[in-house]
């Protein structure tokens, strides 16, 4: 059963807020670098004092802070709990603008309500009612920052990270183009200043809590609207944050979580993955998930011992896959996403990494059992599949491998038998033919061996082929007669065949009745005409010789002569005929 908490909201950005909520002000008193850190810190601070609330600020950083108050109350807030000790000094008063979602308490959201008085501890000062028919104030009162000597001792408390994310952030914002080092040194300094000189504040070189909430607010406004929250996907043992915005739960299909697209962003997915295994488990999903149509063939390809980075781009979207083995469990993510949106699309992709959590327990292995099957489906994803497949057969013991020049034109990337990529080494532009070159050497079950002499007419004949394009996984026989030495218009480049051949079987070799090569199988459409069934087209030995010739690749000359039991002829063809794929 899905269990899907949302309880913990990372979202970067605010949207537009009432007037009302815009006037409330808060009094920040701690700012952390972690989720799990800002929670602690809350949940102390509750303990002693009221109003205590914690907010995203964006850039990974979290504010604890008091309030939702109006502006006179909380500046006496501030004064009297920082006089108390009951705050830190750098304590500042903060408005509803320069926070994100609220994350604890859980389930509160206090940035659209109305401004309330203060409840103080009974140390503190009373705050008096404000009369029912208060004059609106005409400006927004001065409230107070940081001092210089106050936003360095809150900039020494960050740590070294935490320092690179402000040199990161200011590098975007087009201040700073040194090294990310996290070392505020004179280059950073001065960037800082410029930064602060250019959004209207005190230039000191220096950036108070308050600025640098700012800063990271303009580096995160790209994330706008995505409602980037902690996902908790407990039947996966999964949190990690999610654009709630652009993905929702669909379903469970072990091994993987898949949140569809709402629409918001088109063509967003996100799928979770999660199974028991050790390292064959992560080697054997690092092979699957690149049949897929959702990991394109182009991007980078990084596998270690215990973890692996699959990175696919087309002019459509580009993929991200990372998984990792700890503790006898695979677990990772895959972010589907558009082309045409990096910026957001790398953003997005840091704050997953960085908000990715195990939790216990794996996806039961049964999940998504009752769901349809189908032979073109891995776990409810579609396998990518080529944009046609022809027939081949091995001509050397290297592997080179002749095949149909209609099966590798415009084609992407070129495959034999699925596994082995391959380039065309030599064409027959006239007759049709392509030499493929394996880029491993390959060590083949057999090689054609090709009769010499003309065939004689009326024989039987055999080819060897796949004519569903692969959806079976070995070759099959198709047996005719060779019905003349000569095309229908007389072509001696061409045999003429009485035999049902498909499509798929284009490219295999045309055998006797001894194994021995006499051509190869040519595509049946003739200058736009359609040709009646039963008759085919072979390429002949001569013609296909010649090619090899040129190639540089000397062929074998058949010597067996006696006919062979159909299943040894078959055995035979399936050790040279191989499947020739054609990739987008």
């Amino acid at each position: 059963m899905k269990r899907i908490f949302l309880s913990f909201v990372l979202i970067f950005f605010a949207a537009l807020r009432p007037a009302y909520a815009q006037d409330a002000a808060w009094v920040q008193i701690e700012a952390r670098p972690s989720l799990n850190a800002a929670e602690s810190r809350a949940r102390s601070y509750a303990a002693a004092l009221p109003d205590v609330n914690g907010f995203s600020l964006g850039g990974g950083w979290y504010a604890v802070a008091l309030g939702p108050y109006s502006p006179e109350d909380a500046a006496t807030v501030l004064r009297n709990y920082r006089n108390e000790g009951r705050i830190p000094r750098d304590s500042f008063i903060a408005f509803s603008a320069a926070f994100r979602q609220q994350f604890w308490p859980v389930g509160a959201n206090l940035l659209n309500v109305t401004p309330l008085a203060p409840a103080l501890s009974s140390e503190a000062e009373t705050v008096a009612e404000a009369p029912a028919a208060a004059p609106e104030p005409a400006a927004e009162p001065e409230v107070p920052d940081e001092t210089p000597r106050e936003a360095r001792a809150s900039e020494a408390a960050l740590s070294r990270d935490a320092k690179k994310n402000l040199q990161i952030a200011l590098q975007w914002a087009g201040f700073y183009n040194a090294a990310i080092d996290g070392s505020f040194g004179r280059g950073t300094r001065n960037s800082m200043a410029a930064w602060q000189e250019a959004n209207n504040f005190e230039k000191t070189g220096v950036l108070t809590t308050k600025q640098r909430a700012v800063l990271f607010q303009q580096y995160n406004a790209v994330l706008d609207g995505l409602d980037l929250r902690l996902v908790e996907d407990t039947d996966a043992g999964i949190e990690i944050a999610l654009p709630t915005s652009a993905v929702t739960f669909d379903r469970y299909e072990s091994p993987f979580s898949h949140y569809e697209g709402t629409g918001f962003v088109k063509g967003a997915k996100v799928i979770l993955i999660s199974q028991a295994g050790d390292q064959n488990t992560l080697f054997g999903l690092y092979d699957i998930l690149q049949t897929l149509e959702t990991v394109p063939l182009d991007g980078e390809r990084k596998r270690n011992k215990n973890d692996f980075v699959l990175t696919g781009e087309n002019d459509s979207f580009i993929s991200h896959t990372e998984a990792s083995l700890k503790d006898g469990h695979v677990k990772g993510f895959m972010l589907i996403w558009p082309t045409g949106d990096e910026e957001r699309r790398t953003r997005l992709l840091g704050e997953m990494q960085t908000n990715f959590t195990r939790l216990e327990g794996v996806l039961n292995p049964t999940a998504g059992t009752d769901e349809l099957q189908a032979i073109d489906l891995v776990s409810g994803l579609k396998i990518r599949t080529p944009k046609l497949s022809r027939s081949g057969f091995y001509v050397s013991s290297n592997g080179a491998t002749l095949t149909t020049l209609d099966a590798v034109q415009s084609c992407s990337r070129i495959t034999i038998d699925g596994d082995y990529d391959a380039q065309i080494s030599a064409t027959d532009n006239t007759n049709g033919l392509a030499l493929l070159r394996p880029d491993e050497t390959l060590a083949p079950a057999g090689i054609a061996n090709f009769r010499n002499g003309q065939p004689r007419l009326k024989t039987e004949i055999a080819v060897a082929g796949y004519p569903f394009e692969g959806a079976l996984n070995a070759p099959t026989l198709t047996f005719g007669k060779l019905a003349d030495l000569r095309g229908l218009g007389g072509e001696t480049t061409l045999n003429r065949l009485e035999m049902e051949a498909m499509s798929g079987d284009v490219g295999g070799p045309v055998l006797d009745t001894a194994g021995a090569i006499i051509g190869m199988l040519a595509p049946k459409e003739m200058k736009g005409r359609a040709l009646p069934a039963g008759v085919g087209f072979s390429v002949p030995n001569s013609v296909i010789a010649a090619m090899l010739s040129d190639a540089g690749v000397e062929t074998a000359e058949a010597t067996q002569s006696a006919a062979l039991p159909t299943e040894d002829l078959a055995s035979l063809a399936a050790d040279m005929t191989v499947l020739v794929s054609c990739w987008e």
